[in-house]
């Protein structure tokens, strides 16, 4: 990549798609200026962040753990994919798998995640999606939000890049608390 080139950016998603749209209306309105999403891979067949990527004209493949078998096999497959598709950058947007450190390692500091929490509070393995916000209301915090980190071995361990936070109203449930684009709707 020289430096009057955009980075290729591949965005993996395993359902709705509503971090990919944002991140897809960015890259249009020219928030994203040194990047351009060429790509978005998904683990899940049904994932209407398929038809997002199909709507932008946006190339998508689908890789599944079932149909490769192995954990392994399933990276193998993505790995070939972002080498065809000649990826700089990889964005996590509701993507349902962890990652090994044998693929984490092979892009250090290349591939970034948006979590809804503040980190370190309701993430790891097993804190994703709604589950995040009913703990967090479970156990009563104040404050919740968004964070977005590197990513490598250890499930959302990653060194943190940015947070914004969003304060949590008296009798609030867990479905308004999940942002169709988590950092623009927070509060810094």
């Amino acid at each position: 990549m020289s430096v009057t080139d955009k980075a290729r950016i591949a965005v993996l998603v395993s359902g709705g798609g509503t971090n990919l749209q944002a991140l897809i209306d960015a890259s249009e309105s020219g928030t994203i200026k040194s990047g351009e999403i060429s790509l978005v891979i998904s683990n899940n067949p049904s994932a209407y962040a398929i038809k997002r990527a199909e709507l932008a004209g946006i190339d998508a493949a689908i890789v599944t753990k079932k149909e490769c078998g192995t954990q392994q096999a399933f990276e193998n497959k993505i790995i070939e994919i972002l080498t065809e598709y000649n990826i700089d950058f990889m964005i996590l947007a509701g993507f349902m798998s962890i990652l090994s450190e044998e693929f984490t390692s092979k892009y250090p500091k290349r591939i970034i995640n948006v979590h809804p929490s503040l980190i370190p509070s309701f993430c790891g393995k097993g804190f994703y999606g709604l589950r995040v916000h009913e703990a967090a209301l479970e156990y009563g915090v104040k404050v919740t939000g968004a964070t977005v980190h590197y990513v490598n071995e250890i499930p959302d361990g990653g060194e943190i890049i940015l947070q914004k936070s969003v304060s949590i109203n008296k009798n609030e449930t867990p479905e308004p608390l999940i942002c169709s684009a988590p950092l623009p709707r927070c509060e810094g």
